[in-house]
């Protein structure tokens, strides 16, 4: 009876392994990026490059934990990011194909507000 019982318990979580390898593939854009943020409008910094990791339609920052970074990408690759550090921060939208990305980013600093646009590639 023991033995009858254990066999079903390694059945049933076999079957829910196979079944979540199954059901949640990969998206195309999982996996590590380097994404540069290039001011276009505004007194802010140059540039920042971040860091990032995709999966399971999450975007996250991959450095600084006083980095606020949240980020969505559904399953046509369309990402929404903010990003937060104190009294600054920012927002983006764009795109992420298999390797590369692009998309447009508005926020504020230490000197105003400022514009521009993100480039990623897949690491």
């Amino acid at each position: 009876m023991l033995r009858n019982l254990k066999v079903a318990a390694l059945s049933l979580v076999a079957g829910f392994v196979v079944t979540a390898s199954v059901t949640a593939s990969a998206a195309p854009q999982d996996g590590n990026w380097s994404v540069v943020v290039i001011t276009e409008k505004g007194a802010c910094d140059r540039a920042y490059r971040y860091s990032v990791a995709v999966a399971n339609g999450q975007v996250r920052y991959q450095g600084d934990t006083a980095v606020n970074f949240n980020g969505t990408i559904d399953p046509n690759g369309t990402v929404k990011v903010a990003i937060r550090l104190g009294e600054k921060g920012a927002n983006g939208t764009g795109r992420l194909s298999k390797d590369s990305g692009l998309g447009t980013w508005q926020g504020f600093g230490n000197a105003g507000e400022c514009a521009g646009h993100w480039e990623a590639e897949r690491r």
